[in-house]
């Protein structure tokens, strides 16, 4: 599954983000391949699931998979709880 995860430049956070959103699934048994990105970048992007901010994540709305927002990005608890779900979930769609 890919995960696109999203901040303002497309790096940095973004990159903190995904690389710890492959760190929790590892720990589940789950192989997340995933790319950080910028705002721009992200929109049309084909991709599973995107995680972003919860500032950035209000810009994704019209987007055609479900965007997860993180209101505190170094809260590895808020992470694993709102991503896992949906990481479960679409393991069992592939």
């Amino acid at each position: 599954m890919k995960i696109v995860t999203v901040c303002g430049m497309g790096f940095g956070t973004s990159l903190m983000l995904l690389l710890e959103i492959q760190s929790i699934a590892k720990g589940h048994g789950f192989e997340v391949n995933g790319e950080a990105v910028d705002l721009g970048s992200a929109k049309g992007m084909s991709c599973d699931l995107m995680v972003a901010s919860s500032e950035i994540s209000s810009e994704l709305v019209d987007e055609p998979v479900e965007v997860i927002s993180i209101n505190n990005l170094l809260d590895r608890n808020e992470i694993e709880q709102k991503v896992m779900p949906a990481i479960q979930k679409l393991s069992k769609k592939g």
